[in-house]
């Protein structure tokens, strides 16, 4: 199957840094985690359409939420996870799943991608702010 129907018929998504689809790879932030954590609780609390907070525990850095369609009401279930990477920068990963199993035309990936945009646009977040965790620094020889 093509990415492109790969992406539509996928019930279930998840971020991770190395993920050969740059609009999966998640965040890392040269901000806080403070500042980050709390960014993420009011998006899902409130911030945006159709998402309703499960539960958020700052102490495992796991946010859980409910994010429902207004107008058919299907329902997916969506975990956030922000922590410290190994070099003390803040990582923000999420993982959308469909609760009927259906992919609904790549729904779990848009509840990713907007949860992800509110998130930048919320920190304000400029780019050199969001790094990109498949990137190596390059190292130059010196003659």
């Amino acid at each position: 199957m093509s990415g492109i129907l790969t992406g539509i018929w996928q019930a279930e998504v998840h971020t991770e840094a190395g993920s050969t689809d740059p609009e999966l790879r998640g965040r890392t932030y040269t901000i806080p985690f403070d500042t980050v954590w709390q960014s993420s609780v009011d998006i899902v609390n409130g911030g945006l359409r159709g998402w309703s907070l499960w539960r958020a525990n700052d102490q495992t850095g796991v946010i859980v939420a409910l994010a429902r369609t207004p107008i058919l009401g299907t329902e997916a279930d969506v975990r956030i996870e922000v922590g410290l990477d190994t070099n003390g920068q803040t990582r923000v990963d999420a993982n959308a799943k469909s609760r009927t199993g259906k992919g609904h035309w790549g729904r779990a990936r848009r509840l990713v991608r907007r949860f992800q945009k509110e998130l930048d646009e919320r920190l304000g977040a400029r780019p050199d702010q969001i790094l990109d965790p498949t990137r190596l620094p390059e190292y130059r020889e010196q003659r």
